[in-house]
């Protein structure tokens, strides 16, 4: 089984079980008095009219021991398990594979850019070079050419690891191998800020990081310009260089590693905003559900979001988790999102549909929702665009 697999019957049983979270500890992501500190109520959206002050990069927290209450649909238990092997059915055939020559792979130099610049590379999969208010962002990055569990990559990495500025922050949207890639993270310096879900910061500290900070659903950190002012801040004052805020949001997924560490970190997505308040959305690894538009809600006038189409056959096994095209364009219009780059295909085989499958797909579905063909950034594996 792969990491993007269906947990084991064991963790269904912790589905049912409502466990205390970091809210008992410390303050409720919003601050808002009216938002009780139960796991649940804990990732309620509050007021757009105010989001949470950014926590302090580095802290140190606690968290519960699960984070099962979060998921948003009960995990799958052994006939489940039964019927995947009886159908067969987690690649695709030859037929599905034979366009493989044909996925778009069009490597380029990183675009030119200055503190006002923000812009977005692919290098395949989840991983984004993302440059916005002075910084060079990564976003799940695997550099990698094999993860566990699954075949060798079957487009190279668009973005070579030797043409990367220095790396200003690293986010991680949950603890899934292709997501969470321990060779690609060991070539970072070790006092690279990494923002990661709420108990994913052991992970990062057993490996000697020293600027890990933990987050859970709504909070915000800010991560300045190396050398800009300390007190600056995303909403534009105090300072000369202000930081770029990083909000953790909801997903429609789950998270495991091991055997036995089902949901025992939390997952998500990360809404970035620049100092002049234009914003990236990354969702992650995500199925489609109401949090969409509870993040459009909070986070009004993104730009541009990243979001995933591709590994979602079967659907009966897959649904809960990953959205295919159809609902990746739903989701950019719960969203408010002004423009949409498609991820999470054309990289690795993960699951059933043709492997070319999805762009056809998420093409198709832009134009019947009558959206404007400039919007939909379908870039091919190391392409860049830059946001106006």
């Amino acid at each position: 089984m792969t990491q993007q697999s269906k947990p084991t019957t064991t963790a269904t049983t912790s589905t049912n079980t409502t466990t205390s979270t970091a809210a008992a500890t410390s303050t409720p992501a919003s601050g808002h008095a009216d938002e009780p500190t139960s796991s649940r109520a804990f990732a309620a959206p509050a007021s757009r009219s105010r989001l949470a002050a950014p926590r302090p990069l580095g802290e140190r927290r606690l968290w519960p021991r699960s984070f099962a209450d979060r998921l948003t649909a009960p995990l799958p238990g052994l006939r489940g398990f039964a019927r995947l092997a009886r159908e067969a059915a987690l690649r695709p055939g030859p037929e599905g594979l034979a366009d493989i020559p044909r996925l778009p792979y069009e490597p380029g130099p990183l675009p030119r850019v200055d503190a006002d610049t923000i812009a977005v590379s692919w290098a395949g999969h989840a991983s984004w070079v993302i440059r916005i208010g002075g910084l060079t962002v990564l976003t799940d990055p695997v550099w990698s050419r094999k993860i566990l569990g699954t075949p060798a990559r079957i487009t190279p990495v668009g973005v070579p690891w030797s043409e990367l500025p220095r790396v200003d922050a690293v986010v991680i949207s949950h603890n899934h191998y292709d997501h969470l890639d321990a060779p690609t993270l060991g070539r970072l310096p070790r006092d690279t800020p990494v923002l990661v879900p709420a108990g994913l910061g052991r992970w990062f500290r057993r490996r000697r990081f020293t600027s890990v900070t933990e987050l859970d659903w709504w909070e915000a950190a800010e991560v300045h310009p190396r050398g800009g002012a300390a007190g600056a801040s995303a909403e534009g004052g105090g300072g000369r260089r202000a930081g770029v805020r990083f909000d953790f949001v909801p997903a429609h997924h789950w998270s495991k590693r091991s055997l036995h560490d089902t949901c025992r970190t939390l997952w998500g997505g990360w809404v970035l905003t620049a100092p002049d308040a234009r914003r990236v959305y990354f969702a992650g690894d995500t199925g489609y559900g109401h949090w969409f538009s509870r993040i459009g809600d909070r986070y009004p006038g993104i730009d541009l979001a990243l979001l995933p189409i591709g590994a979602y056959e079967p659907r009966w096994w897959l649904g809960d988790v990953h959205c295919d095209p159809e609902e990746a364009v739903r989701a950019a219009q719960d969203l408010r999102a002004r423009r949409m780059a498609p991820m999470h295909w054309a990289t690795f085989v993960l699951s059933a549909e043709p492997v070319l499958e999805p762009l056809t797909r998420v093409r198709t579905a832009w134009e019947k929702a009558g959206l404007a063909r400039e919007d939909l950034w379908d870039l091919p594996v190391g392409a860049s665009r830059v946001l106006d």
